[in-house]
């Protein structure tokens, strides 16, 4: 039984190549004359930015709508905008904060100015 559960990890390393996985060798290849390249622009330069929305377990408190929120924002530009959950424990009692956020997704160059507003850096993905 002991030697079993030792070949365990090499068996599963043997059963998922013969798959063809380790062996496939992706070739790049230049575009023919009738593809059409498509540049996608880089979503490192935008950042996430967060403020709780002020919900309350059992419905208590009064949410924050994404739309009004985002009035905080000013003159930054926003390219999305969504209600989340922070995903955090929290402790199931009436009256606790929910974790709900508001997110948006601005300029990465626009961080200061939305920290100043009183957003934070959205670290929960």
């Amino acid at each position: 039984m002991k030697k079993f559960l030792l070949l365990l990890p090499f068996l599963a390393l043997v059963t998922a190549c013969t798959h063809g996985n380790c062996r496939v060798q992706k070739k790049a290849t230049a575009p023919s004359q009738n593809e059409v390249i498509v540049e996608k622009h880089s979503t490192t330069d935008r950042v996430k930015v967060y403020k709780y929305d002020g919900s309350l377990q059992c419905g208590q408190g009064k949410a924050v709508a994404v739309a009004d929120m985002q009035k905080d924002l000013k003159e930054i530009k926003v390219y999305s905008a969504t209600n989340q959950n922070d995903g955090m424990m929290r402790i199931q009692l009436c009256g606790s904060p929910t974790g709900n956020a508001n997110v948006y997704e601005i300029d990465r160059k626009d961080l200061p100015a939305a920290l100043a507003a009183g957003f934070k850096e959205w670290t929960f993905e």
